[in-house]
């Protein structure tokens, strides 16, 4: 005689409508096309910084190929990056509020206006692709309950 013991499954979350879904991913692929601006001009900038100022401006620039990365990641698949949403939101919305802080610092108003138009596009893109479900059970895949 052998036991049969049932495992309770929690299913994986419903995903948007298409519309919603494919609208979020349109927006963070603008959103990681738009952030390949400020890099070409970090690297054109870099070419007549003083010695003091080129290791800043180039770990600067290189961010954004970073960010750029991380948008274009969400943009091809929102709901299997657990974190990336969150860490993008926290980092941009922090600058966005740094920025409307210290406004009479040369180039704060780029930075709010800048910083708080990705921000806006990242929570837009968030609640459209439902960027939190990647954290249900089952989200990533069959193996990501570790």
């Amino acid at each position: 005689m052998t036991a049969h013991t049932e495992v309770a499954v929690e299913a994986p979350a419903a995903a948007p409508p298409r519309w919603q879904d494919r609208t979020g991913r349109i927006l963070m692929a603008i959103t990681a096309a738009a952030t390949l601006v400020p890099f070409v001009d970090g690297v054109y900038r870099l070419g007549g910084l003083s010695d003091d100022l080129i290791l800043t401006e180039y770990w600067r620039t290189c961010a954004y190929i970073v960010f750029a990365g991380m948008w274009a990641m969400l943009a091809l698949a929102p709901r299997k990056q657990r974190g990336m949403w969150e860490l993008l939101l926290i980092h941009k919305i922090a600058v966005t509020i740094q920025a409307a802080f210290i406004l009479d610092v040369p180039n704060a108003l780029l930075t709010l206006i800048a910083d708080g138009l990705v921000s806006t596009t990242t929570i837009a893109g968030y609640l459209l692709c439902r960027g939190w479900h990647t954290w249900h059970r089952g989200a990533l895949g069959p193996n990501d309950n570790r």
